[in-house]
């Protein structure tokens, strides 16, 4: 009995140590910054009108993540060349009722449109003619593991946060 427990003790020293060789090169460093996602942005100029029932559809090529979102603003103001940007819904005020552009996405296409609860025709033609919005796509890898939460109205502050270059956003038709 004393031998097959020694024959098991050594069986079982050999078993649970692994033998090993010695340590290979050293592989390459990656790109510094290389996150291995893209922020993407691009712009867009739209009329609303009763032939596009109010609303324009784009694609998005590539197609995004699941975990990916979108964020939509509308050019509200041009001061000495300074842009000034408000986070989709943004609500208007009339006489007789209210207005909002509106956005929606799925991870192929988006579409921003206007819902109200006025007539659509009956809109001031300031409101539905040449309209631009910014379209910010941030991946869910870095979306939803931010620590340092930032102000999603500020579009400065998301441009910044998330390292998005501004200076040659794509102009979609």
């Amino acid at each position: 009995m004393k031998k097959i427990l020694t024959l098991f003790a050594v069986v079982g020293l050999f078993a649970f140590t692994g033998c090993e060789g010695p340590e290979g090169p050293p592989g390459q460093d990656g790109q510094k910054g290389d996150p291995g996602y893209i922020n993407e942005i691009f712009e867009v100029t739209l009329s609303f009108t009763n032939s596009n029932n109010y609303g324009m559809t784009y694609e998005l090529d590539p197609v995004i993540s699941k975990t990916d979102n979108v964020l939509v603003y509308e050019l509200v103001n041009t001061n000495d060349n300074i842009d000034t940007w408000a986070l989709l819904p943004q609500v208007y005020y009339f006489n007789n009722g209210t207005a909002q552009y509106n956005f929606s996405f799925s991870f192929d296409q988006f579409s921003i449109f206007i819902d109200s609860n006025l007539a659509l025709n009956t809109l001031p033609v300031s409101f539905t003619t040449n309209k631009t919005f910014r379209v910010v796509i941030i991946p869910g890898a870095v979306y939803n593991k931010s620590v340092n939460k930032v102000d999603y109205s500020d579009y400065n502050a998301v441009i910044k946060k998330y390292n998005i270059d501004d200076s040659n956003v794509k102009k979609l038709n």
